[in-house]
């Protein structure tokens, strides 16, 4: 009988056991209600790489206010590549001690205090594309660091990653986030080699669609193991991907160059008005502290933020291609309708619109733009102008390397 009791004892505790087990699966969903438009922000690699210190970022955050940036929308200081010291004797990350002499937390209460947040970066690597300690091995460590320092966005990048498999590694850090506590928005930078749009939903609020822009219109700076893409190869590389994106869930193609000095005006507006079609994240890569007012005028236009911020939050898509002059459409809500006319030529070209004959249907998005049935008032969102309705003709002549952008409104 002692013996069947004994058994029966130890057959209970197994079962206890093994249900307990339950209770330690992970939780891979990121955090919900974050990033419901595309975020907006500063990211420090575009123009400084990896030099960036304490000073630099508020001066930053100081800009960021000074210059109607906040204003305007813009909520992220996030410090790339670079910041990172050593880790301590149990594996907790600190920031360089020369670049960074306050800490984080001191930065972050800063920043928080001009009523901005704060972004840092890590990498599911070993080491980070810069040489410093990435996260493998370290994520749980590194999210409670994060939390305790008052983080609020982590861009994760993919190098040194050998063997690893990247859905597995962003639920990795996404479990260890959600096991820090803090609400953190995630941008995955995974270069869109593993089709993060497939899986990426769940798991984080924004990834890279490509690999790095860089600072030209219409280009390809290739480093031979890698290539870099000029702006309109970073669009072209988006056809087919809008179905993935939408409130807290968005295409992330790359950091904005504008006011980094190789681009025109034109070509500043033009990159900024396509990046807010696509519904695109509108993270500058310049150095705010030092804008001219061309600068702040591309920047901080309302109008066209306004597109890009729009809570239907569906991605707008290229309709048609003339003569180098791209026609792309964008539903808004209230049943409005943003419609860029891009020129990639380098020559002015004329563009002739008769509305009247104009009809669009968006299947994805199951609306329809049908001037001939509903009157829309029409806006150029750059002039900041009303022009008409669709009752008449639309003529104009679009400079090169620059757009026509327009809000049509019911």
């Amino acid at each position: 009988m002692k013996k069947v009791l004994i058994t029966i004892i130890l057959f209970t505790v197994h079962i206890i056991g093994f249900g307990q087990g339950n209770n330690y699966v992970q939780n891979y969903k990121k955090f919900e209600g974050l990033a419901l438009t595309p975020p907006m922000g500063w990211n420090s690699w575009n123009k400084f790489a990896c030099n960036v210190d304490e000073k630099l970022i508020r001066e930053i955050a100081d800009a960021m206010v000074s210059t109607g940036m906040k204003d305007a929308g813009y909520t992220y200081i996030n410090i790339d590549d670079c910041w990172h010291g050593e880790r301590d004797s149990l594996g907790f990350i600190h920031p360089d001690p020369k670049r960074f002499p306050s800490g984080m937390k001191a930065l972050a209460d800063y920043i928080h205090s001009k009523g901005l947040k704060m972004g840092i970066y890590s990498d599911a690597g070993s080491q980070t594309c810069g040489g410093r300690p990435g996260s493998r091995g370290y994520e749980f460590q590194d999210a409670q660091t994060y939390a305790k320092w008052g983080i609020d966005y982590l861009k994760y990048d993919w190098c040194n990653t050998e063997s690893l498999k990247a859905e597995g590694a962003y639920k990795t850090i996404t479990a260890a986030l959600r096991k820090a506590g803090r609400p953190i928005v995630l941008s995955i930078c995974e270069w869109g080699n593993d089709k993060p749009w497939e899986w990426g939903a769940s798991v984080g609020h924004l990834w890279r669609t490509t690999g790095d822009i860089y600072n030209c219109f219409d280009c390809i700076n290739d480093h031979v193991s890698w290539k870099s893409w000029g702006v309109m190869q970073i669009l072209d590389k988006q056809d087919r991907l809008r179905e993935y994106a939408g409130p807290g869930h968005w295409n992330d193609p790359d950091m904005l160059e504008v006011g980094n000095g190789k681009l025109s005006e034109g070509e500043d507006r033009a990159h900024f008005s396509m990046w807010a079609m696509i519904a695109a994240p509108l993270i500058a890569g310049n150095d705010i502290r030092k804008m001219d007012r061309k600068t702040i005028e591309v920047l901080t236009n309302k109008e066209v933020i306004a597109v890009n911020q729009d809570s239907l939050g569906i991605q707008g898509f290229r309709h048609s291609i003339k003569d180098s002059v791209e026609t792309w459409y964008k539903p808004l809500k209230n049943g409005n309708w943003a419609v860029c006319y891009l020129n990639r030529s380098k020559s002015p070209k004329p563009v002739s619109i008769n509305w009247q004959q104009t009809a669009v249907a968006d299947n994805f998005a199951k609306r329809g733009f049908l001037p001939n049935q509903t009157n829309y008032s029409i806006r150029n969102v750059w002039t900041k102008k009303m022009i008409g309705d669709v009752k008449k003709d639309l003529k104009a002549v679009i400079p090169g390397h620059d757009v026509l952008m327009l809000v049509l409104a019911k």
